[in-house]
């Protein structure tokens, strides 16, 4: 038999930012629990930020019958000499039964003590009070508080509890407050609860009362509301879809409304409007014609017919906070760009101040402008420069414009423009779908801070374990290689470390080079052992490395690449015990059979040449494929001379070679 089940936890006004955190676990915790519990069925979750609901139209009154079974002892062990033995008494003791009453069963090892019991389920009354504290208990929100006296904390405290099965009020206490059948309208409505008698009477008076419970249709509505707001006004709403989520987990009945701040505001950088707008006030950025303006969107909680003091206090709140963007922006112009402040800022432990950090980059800054072909003396400026902008009055304010910041203090300083846009994008890529920096110059500014991160904290052992990545070192390696790839960087690694190592006392390279080429694993998307092959070229340039593997892959993709396998796996197995780093002799004056000469003359015709992409040098060797195949066919290698023995690896062991210039064939697995 089925009812419906209407669960409500009623708490004070959660935290958007955590509770949003973990909403994506909430439903999946809930449907662990009841599959634990036997009564898992469809549910539905909604949440306002006053309240948790669980709604199930059909859930079980009762769990399913169901028979348990027992295995004990083999029955020789069980009985000696027809008498039961501890091992038979015991297994009857946790049955709850006699010895008598055992059966015995055959699991193809010999006859083992059974037993079988039907079980009866429990009433889904008698379990939901624990679930309901499990479930509760589950939820990781990082931060929690205690109230009145209790011992045990949440997120918020928790005022109401509902569990309403059918028509019938469950008995649970959940944080010492009882299960009962009533909730809370909205603030503006009434401050006093509302009972209901069963789930559609429940629905239906929180809607009468000012309570939008269905996330999705208060985001709906926001964002009508915010499409007539652009009609009527001529203007285009910058809907931030992490603020949208935000406002939508902290409203019960949003209304968007526009309001405005004073001209002169817009004299601030676009960034720092926005970023004081989004972080203090909640309030979406407002553009016409592709230009910022004095208006905001704020989305309001309140129900009332008259939302203009509302507007009002919203900009008189705004206005204060711009005020102080205003002073910092003017303060810090006036300061102008300095680095020395940051000879007092300490980067980590072990590795001494930024501006310390500054200068480590620098070196490795014109290590890499000397390869590229960059003005040393501008990127070490630029890099030296970089980190100025954390002494600013306004970085200090909002630390998520750092660089940024940078970027228009150097600006208006009168620095080149590859100084100041290098400023902006030293950061960058900064998330899976971040841009890159625009320019060679810019990238190596990127490039020098992610390289001293990782040299610097592996040389102090701040290394990423398990999940733990504190330092976003796995997010630095991975950022170099899309920086390598996009601008076709000859980034080599290996190279930059035997280069500048001196400067890290205590840089274990080997360690290193493990974990950035574990990152590759997670960036390429191609077969692992593809991957394996091509680092097996003992190749450590980037750029390289995904060239040979966008050249490599479509090969081992192909219908036919079977076929191929096959041959050069052959050719892996017959110099398996050749050192093949070391220069293979090859006699035609001993070459016996015409397949041997064809081979090579193949060989050499291929390894003549200059080969414009990987792609086009793969190609050749795999055509050797028909060559090798009768020189395997009719060739024998392990000949009675051992010159000619090792003549005819040697060919091999150099097919072998030319190919291990872009991937260790053997390495390949389909």
């Amino acid at each position: 038999m089925n009812k419906p089940l209407l669960i409500e936890i009623g708490v004070e006004e959660l935290p958007a930012i955590p509770f949003l955190k973990e909403l994506p676990n909430i439903e999946k915790k809930w449907a662990t629990i009841l599959e634990k519990n036997r009564l898992l069925c469809d549910f539905d979750f909604f949440y306002t930020p006053r309240r948790l609901v669980l709604w199930h139209r059909e859930f079980q009154v009762k769990q399913e019958d169901s028979v348990e079974e027992m295995f004990g002892a083999p029955v020789k062990i069980a009985f000696k000499d027809g008498e039961a033995t501890p091992a038979a008494l015991g297994f009857a003791k946790k049955c709850g039964v006699s010895v008598d009453e055992l059966e015995r069963k055959d699991q193809g090892r010999g006859e083992v003590l059974y037993y079988k019991k039907e079980v009866s389920g429990i009433e889904a009354k008698d379990l939901l009070n624990d679930m309901v504290n499990e479930f509760i208990s589950s939820l990781d929100f990082g931060k929690s508080m205690r109230w009145a006296s209790r011992t045990d904390s949440f997120i918020r405290p928790i005022r109401s509890l509902a569990i309403l099965l059918g028509e019938e009020v469950v008995e649970a206490e959940l944080f010492g407050v009882k299960s009962s059948n009533f909730s809370f309208a909205h603030r503006m409505v009434s401050y006093e609860p509302f009972t209901y008698d069963f789930a559609g009477d429940y629905f239906c008076k929180l809607d009468k009362n000012g309570v939008i419970l269905y996330p999705d249709e208060r985001r709906k509505r926001i964002l009508e509301q915010m499409k007539e707001i652009e009609a009527s006004n001529g203007v285009k709403i910058d809907i931030d879809e992490e603020l949208l989520e935000e406002v939508v987990a902290i409203t019960e009945y949003p209304t968007a409304l526009i309001g405005k701040f004073d001209e002169e505001f817009l004299e601030l950088p676009e960034e720092v409007i926005v970023t004081s707008m989004k972080e203090h006030q909640r309030y979406f950025a407002v553009y016409k014609d592709g230009e910022l303006t004095n208006n905001f969107i704020v989305v309001s909680n309140s129900k009332t017919e008259d939302f203009s003091h509302i507007i009002a206090g919203n900009e008189k709140v705004l206005r204060p906070r711009l005020a102080d963007g205003m002073f910092f922006w003017k303060n810090d112009i006036a300061n102008g760009l300095s680095n020395e402040g940051l000879k007092k800022l300490t980067f980590v432990e072990g590795l001494g101040s930024m501006y310390e950090k500054c200068e480590r980059e620098a070196k490795i800054a014109t290590f890499l402008a000397e390869k590229l072909g960059e003005d040393k003396e501008l990127v070490q400026k630029a890099v030296m420069l970089s980190k100025a902008d954390l002494m600013s009055e306004m970085v200090f304010e909002f630390t998520e414009l750092q660089g940024l910041m940078g970027y228009y203090y150097a600006k208006i300083a009168g620095e080149k423009e590859e100084i100041y846009t290098a400023l902006k994008e030293q950061y960058l890529p900064d998330g899976e779908d971040s841009d890159l920096p625009s320019t060679t110059f810019s990238s190596i500014v990127a490039l020098s801070y992610k390289l001293d991160n990782l040299m610097g904290l592996f040389s102090v052992g701040k290394i990423p374990s398990g999940s733990k990545d504190p330092f976003g070192l796995r997010r630095a390696a991975a950022g170099i290689v899309k920086i390598a790839i996009e601008h076709k960087l000859a980034i080599d690694l290996e190279e930059i470390i035997d280069a500048l190592a001196s400067n890290y006392k205590g840089l274990e390279k080997t360690k290193l080079v493990e974990f950035f080429n574990e990152r590759l694993f997670k960036i390429f998307d191609v077969n692992p052992s593809v991957l394996k092959a091509v680092l097996g070229s003992e190749e450590s340039d980037i750029f390289k490395i995904s060239q040979k593997l966008c050249a490599l892959n479509p090969i081992v993709l192909s219908d036919n690449f079977k076929e191929y396998s096959a041959t050069f796996k052959r050719v892996a197995n017959i110099i398996k015990d050749l050192d093949i780093n070391s220069e293979l002799a090859v006699n035609v004056e001993l070459f016996e059979d015409k397949e041997e000469k064809e081979l090579y003359e193949a060989f050499n015709s291929v390894t003549s040449k200059e080969y414009l992409s990987y792609e086009d040098e793969l190609d050749a060797l795999f055509a050797l494929k028909p060559q090798l195949d009768n020189f395997f066919d009719n060739v024998f290698v392990n000949h009675e001379d051992e010159n000619i023995k090792a003549n005819r690896k040697n060919i091999i062991g150099k097919v072998y070679q030319a190919f291990k210039e872009i991937a260790d064939i053997k390495e390949i697995t389909i």
